[in-house]
């Protein structure tokens, strides 16, 4: 992570570039920030002693579905749609919960439920997400048609 009182003004917020919100009110750049997971390890790394009350803030602009659910076990992550139109889609108690959002409009994942966002035609949206433990898994399909998630006591082995 780069960033001091010292450092010339810049700006952040992009997917490239998010913000980390960390423990005593400091917010400090992520340099080199991508979602590969080597990258997601080295910058858990980084900000461990924050532990579950650290956040990532950033912006992330798209056209599409969504290629990947994720859940956030560390904590809440707040959506907030910021132009265009967006379908935040969680998997709830294994039934799919759609929530549309415009401009200006927001949405809060629960800790623990897998998601995934879909942009309907050129979009933005702001995430304040609870980075620590974030799992994210290749999604296979347009929409769930099925369970995602953890298998109820009867489904499992």
């Amino acid at each position: 992570m780069t960033g001091s009182r010292n450092e010339p003004r810049q700006r952040y917020g992009s997917a490239r570039h998010p913000v980390h919100l960390g423990l005593g009110s400091t917010a400090k750049p992520v340099g080199g920030f991508t979602w590969d997971p080597e990258v997601l390890q080295a910058y858990s790394a980084a900000v461990a002693a924050d532990g579950p009350e650290g956040r990532t803030v950033a912006i992330f602009d798209g056209d599409g579905l969504g290629d990947h659910w994720e859940c956030h076990p560390a904590g809440d992550e707040l959506v907030v749609c910021l132009s265009g139109s967006v379908t935040v889609t969680r998997a709830v108690d294994g039934v799919p919960d759609h929530v549309a959002l415009g401009p200006g409009e927001a949405t809060i994942n629960p800790a623990g439920v897998r998601h995934v966002v879909d942009m309907e035609g050129p979009a933005s949206i702001l995430a304040v997400i609870a980075i620590l433990g974030t799992d994210h898994r290749p999604r296979t399909d347009t929409r769930p048609t099925e369970r995602v998630g953890t298998p109820s006591p009867e489904e499992a082995p």
